[in-house]
């Protein structure tokens, strides 16, 4: 039977606990890792047209960072700060529509939002080729910035409609594994680009927009949609009771919502793991330890290439452990990879850049298990009908960290290691135990 036309059927009621061990429901049948788990997953939540739409996604999201500035840059002759500023302008559109999608989410759509950003998401690469200018370049940047930062929590839904349990933990983790994949991938194409100069800019950015026009066109060809549920109503007393008519207002005071609310406060630290790879290690290793610049670029395609590797069979492989455990695991790993950095960068020399790159192992495993959890957990943990709005929350608690993170990181690093990973690592830590404290009782 296709997945495309029927979502998730509705939970039944809870039965008499298993025995100890025994998988039950949707967790019985827990996909297997390797390849084959790989491609099946990927296919699992929408079938092959859905999966085209993910590497689609995935080259675009490897393209975009370094092709746009470069675009501004050789294409436009904007200088590399206003180049930035646009790009900066970008990111806080896609931030402000955030909440707007969740709603949508909540209206019971599910293909249509994410169909849209990637719809809008090829208008910005049209925008870019017909850029002339400063306001050009930046209108470009708001479509894709409000395309990206929306994708995620579209993405999260259409697979929480269509998979549920710990086979949407398997089928999110597939997704993030083709996303890194096509992280390197559409770096290596940015780097092709800048050598076969601006032409070949301009060519990526049509080749992008078709890409992006046809993958919205497969999304929305799945016609995946939810009953919008209702918002449980409070019994109502005696004194205070009366008929009413019509569905409840979705209550965004719910217990659940309020919960995740705090996921996404704690969730701010743990954003910022991502440009600790991309911008703090960097900086330490060329600006303090005088190691070459071959160190950083070493280490970040370790990572990506463990990611890739590790990630789904991670999931996969602490599947009967709680998502708060994970997620708390996670930051503890990062924590102490943070305490490691500045460890190794007391050593000096080669010997420090050889013990930076060492921690990155236990820095990566934190990673794999932050990324492989979170958003898992949001959607477990949502009530139905405010699954767009928890989802909303947590993908805009990530953008604010990763849009906090650099000038947060280089004014820290600025004053020196030894401010910059304490800090860090006190600030994980605190988030670790506040998700673990957030885990429900009883």
């Amino acid at each position: 039977m296709s997945l495309i036309q029927t979502p998730k059927p509705a939970p039944t009621p809870p039965t008499a606990p298993s025995p100890a061990g025994a998988a039950t429901g949707a967790d019985a049948e827990r996909p297997r890792s390797g390849p084959a788990a790989l491609l099946g997953l990927l296919t699992a939540a929408g079938g092959p047209r859905y999966a085209a739409a993910l590497l689609v996604d995935a080259l675009g999201t490897g393209l975009l960072r370094p092709f746009l500035l470069l675009y501004g840059i050789g294409v436009l002759a904007l200088d590399a700060g206003t180049a930035g500023l646009a790009m900066s302008a970008g990111m806080v559109a896609g931030l402000l529509v955030l909440p707007l999608t969740g709603r949508w989410i909540d209206l019971g759509a599910r293909s249509l939002p994410a169909a849209a950003t990637l719809l809008v998401r090829a208008a910005g690469s049209v925008t870019l080729l017909l850029a002339d200018g400063v306001a050009g370049f930046t209108a470009a940047a708001v479509l894709l910035g409000v395309g990206s930062q929306s994708w995620p929590a579209t993405h999260a839904a259409v697979v929480s409609t269509l998979t549920e349990g710990r086979t949407r933990d398997a089928a999110l983790a597939a997704g993030r594994t083709l996303r890194n994949a096509g992280l390197g991938a559409g770096a290596l194409l940015a780097t092709l680009a800048v050598a076969g100069g601006t032409g070949t800019l301009q060519l990526l950015a049509g080749v992008t927009a078709a890409a992006c026009l046809l993958a919205a066109g497969l999304v929305h060809s799945l016609r995946v949609s939810a009953p919008a549920a209702e918002a449980p109503s409070p019994e109502p007393s005696a004194a205070t009771a009366a008929p009413t008519t019509g569905p409840a207002p979705a209550s965004t005071t719910d217990p659940a919502l309020r919960r995740i609310t705090l996921l996404s406060v704690a969730n701010l630290p743990f954003a910022f793991t991502f440009d600790v790879l991309e911008v703090a290690l960097p900086a330490l290793l060329v600006l303090h330890l005088h190691a070459s610049a071959a160190w950083s670029s070493g280490i970040f395609v370790g990572n990506t290439v463990l990611v890739i590797a590790l990630q789904l069979a991670v999931v996969l492989r602490l599947g009967e452990r709680s998502r708060h455990t994970v997620l708390a695991t996670g930051g503890i790993a990062l924590t102490l990879s943070y305490l490691g950095f500045w460890a190794a960068g007391g050593l000096g020399g080669t010997a420090a850049a050889g013990a930076v790159a060492a921690v990155s192992v236990l820095y990566t495993f934190g990673e794999i298990l932050y990324s492989g959890s979170g958003t898992a957990l949001v959607a477990a943990t949502a009530p139905p009908h405010l699954l767009g709005r928890a989802l909303a929350r947590w993908e805009l608690s990530m953008g604010v960290g990763r849009a906090l993170a650099p000038a947060a990181l280089t004014a820290l690093l600025a004053v020196g290691p030894g401010v910059l990973w304490p800090v860090l690592a006190g600030a994980t830590l605190l988030s670790s135990v506040a998700v673990a404290r957030l885990r429900p009782r009883g």
